[in-house]
């Protein structure tokens, strides 16, 4: 379910699994290992959760960065991780 009432969306494991398996080669085609940080920055949608399930699917931390902050915040919150990539 997204933010917005009657904003939602169904997916089977099987296709959420083949997505994530899809973002995980490409973050690994990106550089992406285990250990890596990424922060994602991204609103309530499916590949908000794609994303953070193929960071922990090759060994990535992740950090989830929302868009309610400043841009200094923003910033200063994805410098402070060290991020390896940003997703948005």
């Amino acid at each position: 379910e997204g933010n917005e009432p009657g904003d939602s969306m169904k997916i089977t494991y099987r296709e959420l699994l083949h997505k994530v398996c899809q973002f995980a080669n490409i973050l690994r085609s990106q550089g992406v290992k285990k250990g890596d940080r990424v922060s994602i920055y991204l609103p309530m949608i499916l590949e908000l959760v794609i994303a953070m399930l193929a960071c922990a699917r090759i060994g990535a931390l992740h950090s989830v960065v929302f868009a309610g902050f400043s841009a200094d915040s923003l910033c200063e919150r994805i410098l402070d991780c060290g991020c390896f990539l940003l997703i948005t």
